[in-house]
């Protein structure tokens, strides 16, 4: 201890630390922590020389884990030991002997997550499976992980573009939704802003500035709104405190697309909270009562209410929310809660256990149970399991009984079938329709608040592909694909016997190519495909043969062609500059994000097709890097050259006489840009245009849009990316 004396800082985080945990743990306890931090820095220090850096690392996950996610003791310790063990500075059978079984546990899950990691670039989907399995053996792992991650994007310079842009995946993909499930709202705020960020800065700066150059008028408008409201709560004899809430960049640039509107259109950007001074049985009549004051001076929306403090989310977030009309004629939503559901809603389930006691929560253990089940039930398919998980964290939810009287919250949009899958698998295999409120329904049936519903079944359904087209739930779904694929498994067997024992008479080879162009014939995505397709007799296998021989002659005539071209088109000085541990391979710009010099870049090696060129903000290479990051290769610009870079800009604005020469008056004769093509389309007095163009480099775009955005009657200029290349 005596070591970090001299360092401020870190003795002013260890006091800190210390604090925080006297305010919910024993003193016997803060001896534990105590040991556990005299742990740490003796395995910091060398020759009395202190690794500050770490330990001002661990200091400050540690009081983020208590501070802004609100765990207790045994996280505290875990997260002060943890890189302990990593360095092999003690072992976990003394972690054991000298804090208990719990600490021990949540050491090993973290010691198996960071091996995850270590491996991740072999198999992206796989490692994301497992990931999910170690956090749900002890939710912990996954709250010390968390505060991790939100350290690193807190200290994200310290990192280079590629470990920014892969820690963005993981939060994008995990943590921002872990986050959301828990309720930690203003973690997982704070993780998609800075995602953004890193990933969209022009975009995230621009709404950032409209939020600053607002703030003054936001400010005037909200103690508008608030100053009649708190006279009349005072009148009320009320205890109570008012703030206004701005939503973070990310959700506003959330609601922005899911709108179609701009950010001037967005009503919606603060929230006012009414947190009410109330405990025990007045709680829920309290908030009532703010409600009707709320709506006696405010018209409300009646189709804007929200009671989630009768029927809690799931993750324990209760409070009342309302839109209603307030001054000149503006839409605000109003949040009510009390200090017990405030804390709830900042802390999510950390406080939700603090306020029951300890014992946990039902409907956490539930969703750590089906998180389970729905893991070890799921093989393969896991690139659908990340995309699928996302959005079960995200969904909302709808709350229904069975004919016993039982509650059963399941996630809104959810059908009768979903409801049977999540009673029993043998249920929803053999369900048929069900009854809801005493009437018969189909299977696609969706379930809405308060229904009763009995599910009917029969000994001769079965599961069908069909099924997954209205089905929502990520149990369903994958108990569904199993089933399928069981049965797909057999018929593709078959198929595949077929046409080998074929291929075999008519002295052709069975291998990947000819399985390859095959596929690429009939449009297959999988062999399997292929193979049951043949089983179903959807293909003749005498028409195979002719194909293959044809394909046989214009596949030799098609690979002259394309080594001619390649070694025509090789450059001699090339603008570019691949990681080096990749030879001899040919590299493209992506034609889905257009690259042009001076953009942040990064390779992709894409099968057949050498190395593809993308931006880093592209949709498409996020994803890659997601799903295939032992693919992704270091790219960097040399020497700019006379090299022109196609591009497209996508430009809205008023359908104005003249507004196409306008735009085309500032490309080609004002900058001296080229035009390759222009298309544009106008509806309701709106044009929206793609115009493609020839550009020097970064810069000089920067320059073009710049120039567009200053037309009057043009509303936003953007460069487009298209979905899927």
């Amino acid at each position: 201890m005596d070591v970090i004396v001299n360092n401020k800082v870190i003795v002013s985080k260890y006091r800190e630390l210390l604090k925080g945990c006297r305010n919910i743990i024993d003193s016997e306890d803060i001896y534990l922590v105590r040991q556990a931090f005299d742990i740490a820095v003796e395995n910091q220090t060398e020759g009395n020389i202190l690794d500050y850096e770490q330990l001002n690392r661990i200091l400050d996950i540690s009081l983020i884990v208590i501070k802004e996610i609100g765990l207790g003791r045994t996280s505290i310790i875990c997260t002060l030991l943890f890189n302990v063990v990593l360095s092999s500075g003690i072992s976990v059978d003394k972690i054991e002997e000298l804090f208990g079984d719990n600490v021990a546990r949540i050491v090993r899950g973290l010691l198996r997550v960071s091996e995850i990691y270590a491996k991740r670039q072999v198999d992206y989907s796989e490692n994301f499976r497992k990931l999910l399995l170690n956090f749900a053996e002890d939710i912990r792992v996954q709250l010390i992980f968390l505060a991790e991650k939100l350290f690193q994007i807190r200290n994200v310079e310290k990192l280079d573009k590629y470990e920014q842009l892969s820690l963005t995946q993981d939060v994008d993909y995990i943590y921002s939704p872990f986050a959301h499930r828990l309720g930690l709202y203003n973690i997982k705020s704070e993780l998609d802003d800075k995602s953004l960020r890193i990933t969209q800065p022009e975009i995230y700066y621009d709404i950032e500035s409209k939020l600053e150059n607002s703030k003054n008028a936001r400010e005037i408008y909200i103690d508008k709104f608030i100053e009649p409201i708190k006279q009349l709560l005072e009148e009320e004899g009320l205890k109570f405190k008012i703030k206004a809430r701005t939503k973070s960049v990310a959700s506003i640039l959330n609601k922005m697309q899911k709108k179609q509107v701009e950010f001037e259109e967005v009503y919606d950007i603060f929230a006012i909270r009414i947190i009410v001074d109330s405990v025990g049985k007045n709680e829920k009549a309290d908030c009532w009562r703010v409600y009707s004051v709320v709506t006696d001076k405010y018209m409300p929306n009646p189709r804007r209410l929200r009671d989630w403090i009768s029927v809690p989310k799931s993750n324990g977030y209760e409070s009342l929310q309302t839109t209603v009309k307030g001054p000149e004629e503006r839409w605000v939503e109003v949040q009510i809660r009390t200090k017990r559901m405030d804390e709830i809603a900042e802390k999510g389930f950390a406080a939700h256990w603090k306020y029951k006691g300890g014992k946990g929560d039902i409907s956490l253990e539930k969703w750590i149970t089906d998180l389970r089940d729905i893991l070890e039930g799921t093989e393969g398919d896991s690139f659908d399991l990340i995309d699928n998980f996302k959005t079960d964290l995200f969904r909302k939810e709808v709350y229904v009984f069975t004919p016993k009287g039982e509650l059963k919250q399941l996630p809104a949009g959810a059908t009768v079938l979903d409801f049977a899958y999540s009673i029993h698998t043998g249920v929803g295999e053999k369900c048929i329709g069900g009854r809801v409120n005493h009437k018969n329904v189909s299977l696609k049936y969706v379930l809405n608040n308060g229904e009763s519903v009995e599910i009917l079944t029969s000994n001769n359904q079965h599961p069908k592909a069909d099924w997954l087209n209205f089905i929502v739930t990520s149990k369903a779904r994958n108990r569904i694909k199993q089933s399928l694929k069981e049965l797909q498994y057999k018929e593709a067997e078959i198929g595949k016997e077929m046409l080998e024992r074929r291929l075999k008479n008519w002295k052709m080879e069975f291998n990947d190519d000819v399985i390859r162009r095959l596929m690429l014939k009939y449009k297959y995505k999988l062999a399997a495909d292929l193979y049951c397709g043949i089983a179903k007799e959807k293909h003749d296998l005498s028409s195979i043969k002719e194909l293959l021989i044809k394909e046989e002659k214009s596949h030799e005539i098609k690979e002259k062609i394309e080594l001619a071209e390649i070694k025509s088109s090789k450059r001699s000085t090339d603008v570019l500059v691949v990681d080096k541990t990749v030879d001899n391979v040919d590299y493209k710009f992506a034609k889905c994000c257009n690259p042009v010099f001076g953009d942040d870049i990064i390779g992709f090696v894409s099968i057949g097709e050498g190395i593809k060129i993308h931006r880093t903000s592209c949709k498409n290479a996020i994803d890659l890097m997601t799903r295939y990051p032992y693919r992704i290769v270091n790219t960097a610009w040399t020497n700019e050259d006379e090299t022109a870079y196609q591009t497209v800009l996508q430009i809205v604005g008023d359908d104005d006489i003249g507004m196409v020469s306008s735009i085309s008056q500032v490309i080609s004769k004002e900058l001296k840009v080229q035009i390759r093509s222009v298309a544009i389309d106008s509806k309701d007095g709106v044009f929206e245009g793609k115009i493609t163009v020839l550009v020097r480099n970064a810069d000089s775009l920067t320059v073009l849009i710049g120039k567009l955005k200053k037309l009057k009657g043009v509303t936003k200029v953007t460069r487009y990316d298209t979905v899927e290349e």
